[in-house]
């Protein structure tokens, strides 16, 4: 069953997207579809999330025809609001130039032509990308990124993706860029990926509760159980929040060596550590970095948002 979300006025107010054209978003994730009706004043109308179906080499067809059946309840709520485009943002390795979900474990795709699919069930123009890459493009245009044409987006939740931006647009490389979560760190452990040292491996939400617990031997409310622990004097959550911090300090001199960005933007449940996050990230990127311009390290401020504000903008572009 679906339900709207409790915070809906606080998602988006006319303020924040402005005027445009009215336009259908639609957010999927592994685990749930985030939908809304969008009209020409910028307001969210019937935000709601509602499970995204099975995984599955069909999965493609049965996820269209759902979204089609999402798109018509919000039409049938809100009947004077009709859209003139259709965002569409999803997981994994996605070509948003051919409109093509290249690969995405958790949903059981390969090469799968979803912006055709799209737009034939819709018969409207669909703008097509990648989740994180759309959110990152969100904080931009209406977040924490908004004063640094040059940034990095890095979302840390239960694994660790990252959006760039270049001159104050995203660099896709075709679907490929953007994945900081599986840059090497370390040489253990191995990655979901099947790589080795992958900075998600260690220094994801996921994986620092996981670490915890496997050298514990204790289970753990999440990555914030472990940081309190930490900061109580255990031990195992020093050691192991301390390798995270870490990693992540690598992960972001080598991104400032490279890429040099004006800023990096941290989003996703680590994200509300504050000052044990931000505070030994700046240190410890002082710490490892000499002539090189030290980026701002700032907090995402739409969250939970980005990616359906990210189609929504994406949808206004081509509508």
């Amino acid at each position: 069953m679906s339900h709207v979300e409790s915070d809906v006025s606080r998602v988006v107010e006319p303020a924040e997207l402005g005027s445009g054209s009215a336009v259908l978003a639609f957010d999927v994730g592994g685990t749930d579809i985030k939908s809304a009706l969008f009209d020409v004043d910028g307001t969210a109308l019937g935000l709601r999330r509602t499970p995204t179906p099975e995984p599955g080499a069909d999965l493609p067809e049965r996820l269209i025809a759902r979204l089609l059946e999402l798109a018509a309840q919000l039409r049938e709520e809100h009947p004077d609001v009709v859209p003139a485009a259709v965002g569409l943002v999803v997981p994994g390795i996605v070509d948003e130039v051919a409109g093509i979900g290249v690969f995405a474990s958790n949903m059981g795709w390969r090469d799968a032509p979803i912006r055709a699919l799209a737009e034939e069930a819709f018969g409207l123009p669909v703008a097509f990308d990648h989740d994180v890459r759309t959110g990152g493009w969100a904080e931009h245009v209406l977040g924490g990124a908004r004063p640094y044409p040059d940034s990095i987006v890095l979302i840390i939740g239960t694994g660790i993706a990252g959006a760039l931006l270049l001159g104050g647009k995203p660099f896709t490389a075709g679907g490929y860029a953007g994945e900081v979560g599986h840059s090497p760190v370390a040489d253990e452990p191995v990655c979901a990926c099947g790589a080795r040292g992958c900075l998600e491996a260690i220094a994801s939400a996921g994986a620092i509760a996981r670490r915890y617990a496997e050298q514990s031997g204790e289970r753990v409310d999440g990555a914030k159980e472990v940081i309190e622990r930490a900061a109580a004097g255990d031990e195992i959550a020093a050691r192991v929040w301390n390798e995270a911090l870490d990693a992540l300090a690598l992960s972001l001199a080598q991104l400032t060596a490279v890429v040099a960005p004006q800023a990096i933007v941290i989003a996703g449940g680590l994200s509300r550590a504050g000052g044990a996050l931000f505070d030994e990230l700046r240190a410890r990127l002082a710490a490892r970095l000499s002539f090189h311009r030290i980026p701002d390290l700032v907090p995402a401020q739409l969250r939970g948002n980005a990616g359906i504000l990210g189609a929504a903008l994406r949808a206004r572009e081509i509508a």
